[in-house]
């Protein structure tokens, strides 16, 4: 099962309900979104410079888009 959750307060909370019993025992892998690791890999640069530019035509250069 894979589900996306919010963490708020010191508790993740699931988007969608879960099938599972009262009390069953998990095992959880936290993994940030997409949205998260492009923010923290541009965090330190200026919205306007040549280094953005690189940078995200760096990230979305490697994926392949089809027309």
């Amino acid at each position: 099962m894979r589900i996306k959750a919010i963490y708020k307060n010191n508790v993740l909370k699931p988007l969608e309900k879960l099938d599972l019993k009262e009390g069953e025992e998990v095992e959880i892998e936290v993994k940030k979104s997409n949205v998260d690791r492009i923010v923290g890999l541009l965090k330190d640069v200026e919205p306007n410079s040549l280094e953005l530019q690189h940078k995200t035509k760096e990230i979305w250069g490697k994926k392949s888009v089809s027309h």
